[in-house]
């Protein structure tokens, strides 16, 4: 799991990818953490993305290093109410709080992916595949 947040960090934005219906919805993210030994990921409950993935949580991440290396993980998006994740978050992130204002905020959403797998690529080497 260290692998797959170090990773993702690095990048900085990586893409979330949801269903809208049947069609693709894509968007840049930017905070990750771990918790509890979850990765862990914030959003709105107000915006699309969170409606899309109540409707359906399955989703897709997307992520490229500057050396051209890319990872994509995909599970299953299970939202908590946990007020430790949420305070969590806002330590890690302290920007959270222009938007949010506190860990308590009824819009402020932290979710982790369950049935997580995640593979790493390149253009020289073969994929390999990690299970959360």
């Amino acid at each position: 799991m260290n692998e797959i947040l170090n990773f993702i960090t690095e990048a900085g934005t990586f893409y979330i990818a949801t269903t809208d219906g049947v069609k693709p919805k894509v968007r840049p993210f930017g905070f990750i953490m771990e918790h509890e030994g979850k990765l862990y990921f914030c959003t709105s409950n107000q915006k699309d993305v969170y409606k899309q993935m109540i409707s359906n949580p399955y989703c897709e991440i997307c992520a490229m290093s500057a050396n051209g290396q890319w990872i994509r993980l995909q599970g299953k998006a299970v939202f908590d109410s946990n007020i430790a994740a949420k305070a969590k978050a806002f330590e890690i992130m302290p920007n959270l709080a222009r938007i949010y204002n506190a860990p308590d905020n009824p819009i402020f959403e932290v979710f982790y992916l369950s049935e997580g797998e995640a593979t790493f690529y390149s253009f020289s080497d073969q994929p390999r595949t990690v299970t959360l």
